[in-house]
């Protein structure tokens, strides 16, 4: 390697880039924790106290030995990099997290290993593994400085009479800001009750931390070292070289083992081996799968797994920062070939527990303080939060939580790869999902889970095939090989005759398993290899499921750019994935997970690499995903089983297990061994229990004459010449940077929170950027639902499969209402219940109680005008609009059972009636209740933001939106009916007893009676959907029996839903076509009237139904009515026939009402009345009107006479067989009980034969009828040979499509 190190050449040949020191500065003394000052500052100004009171770090309350002092970097070598700067408060926070701690000789000394990760904000991270053990505190000053202390806190408990354990915080945040030090023994803990140190009686110990920051995360190879170093201080013997040369070894002469090689180098005892992986591998991941099996259960593991991919929050919980990391690094890497995304800090230091009210996805480890229940520990958002206690083997779920593909089949792969090394797969306690406020999780921690995970954990260490010892005579070994005082006492055993059986038996069994590891391995390398064929085979099932479900990805992927700079300039609005059509090329069980995992960031990121690599080199993992596919393509071609969702077994297992082994087994590269260095003698001198300080000359530059130097300075030529050839690509390359961060929901800069300069004004900094991304992903997510939702029919035609749109928009919807749960929970003052947005609107809903009782004592006389409007539609009384009406509707909702739910069921609400942005202004404009319940920096206190923010919700307003109605299906809905007659030239009332019914997508109400002399009612009935038909009619009876209805006004009472029914015709016998029963087809009506000004505009509706005009115009009502010329009228059928093509055309979810295209405005039936009725003699015969109906029948009458006479039986026979047909159908028709008029009959024939495909037979039946002459004028169309033969073809392409019609139409027909 090279002499100074200080160029980036040797950045990616370096094992280790620095060695740090952490610990008590002895010149500076005792200082109190900033950072726990800080916490204290935050927690107070959360509560509302005086936080610069509060922040004074002195806590008497506390002992001395529980308290944390401020902790620091004692030494580090070398001093700075340029490729990979220091940053000192982030090393000296990770390394100590509590700070510094102190123990006497009564406690507990046993040394910790932990690790840490940094990530950069470009993305990259940097691995950090300490070894933390306690020194004896030699300093006279430190010792009674904390004599001091603890006389004062002994006084502090006397004079407050009560013991220091009861006068803990009552802050709720309190077990957040916990430490691993309450872990003492209950016997030490009744030696000394309060926790004292006597500098008389009492040794003092303070931590101490070693720790080694390395670009690749060889957790076991550090682990080792850094082990060995300690072992090298506390032996009774000095090491065989001074410790400089074993840093300096680690730090300038071990490289990183080069792409699918392994290295051997040596600590201070005993050689380490690492290896990495080759090009075509999974990338290295160290940290041990099998624990995080083991700790959680495979059925929890999966679970958390997917909550990562649908980029939920996820908390980790648990006394041991170690675990935290190994569960975090174990999801992490099972995410191949994705990368997480957002924030990621596996351990999250006490001060930056601000970090927890991040309104957007984090992956976050936190410390729990031994013996604290889940239960007292409050979390700002728990809506969708995944949380994930490790220690008690238990998970909590967010609500509407989709399960990954082929789970059950995944979780049995799974666990037989671990039985197959001989881990135990079903520990872990099931995983809960939330449900009601007053359940507390904790309350069960799932105790049968802790025992069988002890019991796995015991069988697992005492497993001699495994190359383990059992735990605890592991520990006893190693204390005594560690411990001079008690080898000095064996030592004396032995020479007075007494033999220690216990520890010579130890030593035996360790000595047998060194020896026995296979090809004379250690049981360190034997562990080291097991380890690595585990994780390996459990990332390969992981990674197998994804090259299945994503085999085809690249077909859908959008290339549209012609290069990198015009798609990164566009990258915003350009589609790069169709995703309507990967969707409907997915199995059916696979799309509640995939339509929600496709909208993630990690998902849109991996589709800008593969479209970026076009232009550039593959990302890494890109590389080997695609590389698999390819693979998987040779042998298996995947066409036929596209659709299926069995699932497919990794095929690879044995293999990649090998492929680890022949490495480990086969070492490619040996690194220089320690060796003297050129050193001032005297310096660094041994001492027993006590880490030197290092000569800090000779660790600050590396050799210049070993064998890497050569190398590097190659690397270091080759990066100068690749430097100039890229320096005029260097616009682009900022461009491409800008953009790339633009891309990304939040930008880098929100991937990792700075651990350093933790000021009050750097968090409300950091809250900003918060408050800046909150308002830009609104932005983004409105404007996708709109693009969605308006350009669906020209994206779409051609594509789709059932459930498909229907799938996304609702995925669209359910990604607003957690967007809308991040912006309720940021900057809450206290937390109350699980959905902060619900629980603002229940205070909202307490402080307008008052308010609501004075307006509805008002609302009946503001209503009395409105109901004077001539126009039809004012009959309807008014909805009043009313947030807190809305609520009442959704709280009475019983199939909803938690306040999460509700508030989704209410934005849902809103959002369909076109309220949202109206209700949360209304919310908002609360602004002392805002002002109560939230922070100063809080989203929904800045004001400039909030109007954006309203405003971006309010162009939701521009299209409908049915989320409510067609997701709660099963739910009773009050409606309401208005029956309005034609005054001027009928009755108002009528003395036969009407009836009605309702009829929607979902189904009927029943036939409902109406009370007498009543034109209104009101009924509940489940759901109906979109409503589509209303039947009318009565029964004849009384004097009054004839009734002219203009029309039927319904509304869904709960979301305003108001539907139009026109009729326009009488019901009675001897009037019009004698009709005592009609169907009327609905339109929807667009609100009116001032209590909507602020709802925006409305899209026009899709399919209008029958008006007035026309249904008059071909009736007696007026002979003056409208007729329309041959042309139009042939136009009619063409549109008529074309709209029922179309809809059968778009996807399922998105085709509205076929009632409507057969029987409303503009449909087949009016188009083919209007055909029958050109050229119609319907002169008044002695006042009788004639009908289209009446021709029907006659035609019928003559073909049945002809049957009888013979005439037929010459005819060909299918023409025999379609005028039976017709004749039937009209038979079958006449003959119904149902008094449905000629009209109505006439629209029955039309529906059925389009059902049936029959109406092309029947026509040239009647045209060929002579019945015609007498009916028909000779310039009708219906004597037009040549039209008839075009509607004839014309009305033959219906038959490619499954006509299904409402039963409220053929009902009483049995055909």
């Amino acid at each position: 390697m090279s002499g100074s190190f200080s160029v980036s050449g040797s950045a990616s040949c370096r094992f280790a880039h620095y060695f740090v020191v952490c610990g008590i500065d002895t010149e500076t003394g005792l200082e109190p924790d900033e950072l726990a000052a800080l916490y204290q500052w935050l927690e107070a100004d959360r509560q509302g106290r005086d936080p610069d009171a509060a922040a004074t770090g002195e806590n008497l309350e506390q002992s001395p030995l529980k308290r944390t002092f401020k902790s620091k970097v004692l030494a580090r070598y070398p001093e700075n990099l340029e490729w990979n700067p220091f940053d000192q408060d982030a090393v000296n926070m990770l390394c100590m997290p509590k700070g510094l701690s102190f123990r006497t000789q009564a406690d507990q000394r046993t040394p910790q290993f932990h690790s840490f990760i940094i990530t950069r904000e470009d993305g990259s991270r940097t691995y950090g593994f300490v070894h933390t053990f306690y020194e004896e505190v030699t300093s006279p000053q430190i010792c009674s400085a904390m004599q001091t202390l603890t006389q004062m806190h002994n006084a502090e408990s006397t004079s407050a009479n009560t013991p220091s354990s009861s006068s803990s915080s009552s802050s709720s945040m309190d077990s957040l800001a916990s430490s691993l030090d309450e872990a003492d023994s209950p016997a030490s803990s009744l030696s000394r009750r309060a926790g004292s140190y006597d500098s008389s009686r009492d040794t003092l110990y303070v931590s101490k931390a070693l720790c080694l920051i390395t670009p690749m995360p060889f957790m076991h190879a550090c682990r080792s070292f850094l082990s060995q170093m300690h072992r090298a201080v506390t032996a009774a013997t000095a090491p065989p070289l001074p410790l400089e040369s074993y840093v300096h070894n680690i730090l300038y002469e071990v490289p990183l083992p080069a792409p699918g090689r392994s290295l051997k180098f040596h600590g201070v005892y005993e050689p380490i081996v690492c290896q990495r992986p080759g090009l075509g591998e999974l990338q290295l991941a160290d940290f041990p799968l099998a624990e995080a099996f083991s700790l959680l259960g495979v059925e929890n593991l999966v679970q958390v797994f997917t909550c990562t991919l649908l980029e939920m929050q996820i908390l980790l919980y648990s006394h041991d920062y170690q675990r935290l990391m190994t569960v975090a690094e174990g999801i992490t890497t099972l995410l191949f070939p994705f990368q997480w995304q957002h924030v990621y800090v596996p351990i999250l230091p006490a001060s930056l527990l601000h970090f927890l009210d991040a309104p957007v996805p984090y992956l976050m480890g936190l410390q729990s303080k031994e013996g604290t229940d889940r239960s007292t520990l409050e979390l700002p958002q728990e809506a969708n939060l995944c949380f994930v206690d490790i220690d008690n083997h238990y998970i909590e779920l967010p609500e509407d939580f989709p399960n990954f593909p082929n789970k059950t089949e995944l979780i049995q792969e799974l666990s037989e790869v671990l039985l197959s090394y001989g881990i135990s797969a079903n520990t872990g306690a099931p995983p809960r999902t939330r449900t009601s406020p007053g359940s507390a999780p904790g309350s069960t921690p799932s105790t049968p889970g802790r025992e069988r995970k002890t019991v796995a954990l015991r069988q697992l260490e005492d497993d001699g095939r495994n190359g383990n010892l059992a735990g605890e005579e592991l520990a006893v070994l190693e204390l005594l090989q560690g411990n001079a005082t008690l080898e000095r006492l064996q030592a004396l055993t032995k020479r007075t005759g007494v033999t220690v059986a216990r520890v010579d038996a130890l030593r035996a069994g360790v000595k047998a398993q060194l020896t026995e590891g296979q090809g004379g391995r250690t049981a360190a390398e034997e562990e080291e290899l097991r380890n690595a064929k585990l994780n390996v085979q459990l990332r390969e099932v992981c990674a197998s499921r994804f090259t299945t479900m994503f085999a085809d990805y690249e077909a859908f992927v959008i290339q549209s750019a012609p290069d990198l700079e015009s798609w990164l300039t566009n990258r915003e609005q350009m589609h790069n994935f169709d995703k309507a059509s990967f969707l409907s090329d997915q199995p059916e069980p696979y799309l509640p997970f995939l339509s929600h995992f496709i909208e993630t960031q990690m998902f849109a990121t991996f589709i800008d690499n593969k479209i970026m690599s076009q232009w550039e080199d593959k990302e890494p993992l890109l590389r080997v995903f695609d590389a698999r596919i390819d693979k998987a393509r040779l042998f298996n071609v995947r066409a036929p089983s596209l659709r299926s969702s069995s699932y497919q077994r990794c095929t690879i297992l044995k293999e990649s297990a090998q492929t680890i082994e022949q490495r480990l087994m086969k070492i490619d590269h040996t690194a220089i061994h320690p060796h003297l260095l050129d050193m001032k003698i005297g310096q660094g001198k041994y001492e027993q229990g006590f880490f030197p300080k290092l000569q800090a000359d000779v660790l600050n530059t590396g050799p210049t004459n070993n064998k890497w130097s050569h190398r590097t300075a190659t690397a270091q030529r080759r990066k100068e010449r690749h430097r100039h050839q890229t320096e005029h690509l260097g616009l682009e390359n900022d461009l491409k940077e800008k953009f790339m961060q633009e891309a990304r929901s939040l930008g880098k800069n929100l991937r990792q929170p700075k651990l350093s300069d933790l000021s009050p004004a750097v968090i409300a900094q950091t809250n900003w950027k918060f408050v800046e991304g909150l308002l830009k992903e609104c932005r983004m997510k409105t404007k996708r639902m709109l693009v969605e939702k308006m350009g669906r029919e020209a994206v779409e035609l051609g594509h789709g499969e059932a459930t498909i749109t229907g799938l996304e928009e609702n995925t669209l919807i359910a990604s607003l209402c957690d967007l809308l749960e991040r912006i309720w929970s940021h900057g809450l003052q206290v937390k109350q219940g699980k959905s902060a947005l619900w629980s603002h609107m229940l205070h909202y809903h307490a402080r307008e109680e008052k308010l609501e009782q004075q307006q509805q004592a008002e609302s009946p006389v503001s209503h009395v005008p409105e109901r004077r409007k001539s126009d039809c539609s004012m009959a309807m009384p008014s909805l009043r609009v009313s947030l807190i009406q809305d609520m009442r509707h959704i709280q009475s909702m019983s199939e909803i059972k938690t306040d999460v739910g509700r508030a989704r069921a209410w934005i849902r609400l809103s959002l369909e009636k076109k309220l949202l942005s109206q209700h949360l202004k209304q919310l908002l404009c609360r602004q002392a209740l805002t002002k109560k319940l939230y922070k100063r920096y809080a989203f929904l206190r800045c004001e400039e933001e909030k109007e954006q923010f309203l405003f971006h919700l309010l162009s939701l307003n521009t299209v409908d939106y049915f989320c409510f109605t067609s997701v709660f299906t099963t739910i009773m809905i009050p409606y309401r009916v208005v029956i309005i007659p034609i005054k001027k030239l009928s009755n108002a009332m009528t003395t036969s007893n009407p009836w009605v019914c309702v009829s929607g997508q979902l189904g009927d109400s029943g036939i409902m009676q109406i009370p007498k002399n009543v034109l209104e009612m009101t009924f509940d009935c489940q759901n109906l959907g979109k409503m589509t038909t209303v039947q009318l009619g009565h029964d004849n009876a009384g004097l009054l029996a004839k009734w002219l209805v203009d029309c039927v006004m319904v509304r869904n009472e709960i979301t305003g839903h108001t539907y139009k029914f026109p009729c326009g015709r009488w019901l009675g016998k001897g009037v019009d076509d004698g009709s005592l029963e009609r169907v009327l087809i609905g339109e929807p009506v667009l609100p009116s009237g001032e209590e909507d000004s602020g709802r925006g505009c409305y899209t026009p509706p899709l399919q209008r139904s029958p008006s007035q005009i026309r249904r008059i115009s071909v009736t007696s009502l007026s002979a003056r009515g409208y007729k329309p010329t041959s042309a139009q009228i042939q136009e009619a059928i063409g549109e008529a026939v074309n709209n029922i093509i179309k809809h059968f055309h778009k996807p399922e979810k998105e085709r509205g009402s076929l009632t409507v295209l057969l029987c409303g405005e503009s449909s087949l039936v009016s188009a083919l009345e209007q055909f029958f009725r050109h050229g119609f003699k319907s002169a008044r015969l002695f006042q009788k009107t004639v009908f289209v109906w009446d021709f029907v029948e006659k035609a019928i009458a003559y073909m049945e006479s002809a049957d009888q006479m013979g005439d037929l039986q010459e005819t060909a026979e299918p023409l025999g067989r379609t005028c039976q047909s017709l004749c039937h159908y009209v038979n079958a028709i006449n003959s119904t009980r149902r008094n449905i008029g000629k009209d109505g009959k006439f629209q029955l024939l039309v529906c059925l034969g389009a059902r049936d495909r029959l109406l092309p037979q029947w026509v040239p039946l009647l045209v060929e009828c002579p019945v015609i002459q007498r009916m028909y004028e000779d310039s009708a169309l219906l004597r037009d040979r040549a039209t008839v033969s075009s509607h004839i073809d014309v009305l033959e392409t219906l038959h490619d499509f499954p006509i299904t019609l409402e039963a409220s139409i053929v009902k009483g027909i049995a055909l």
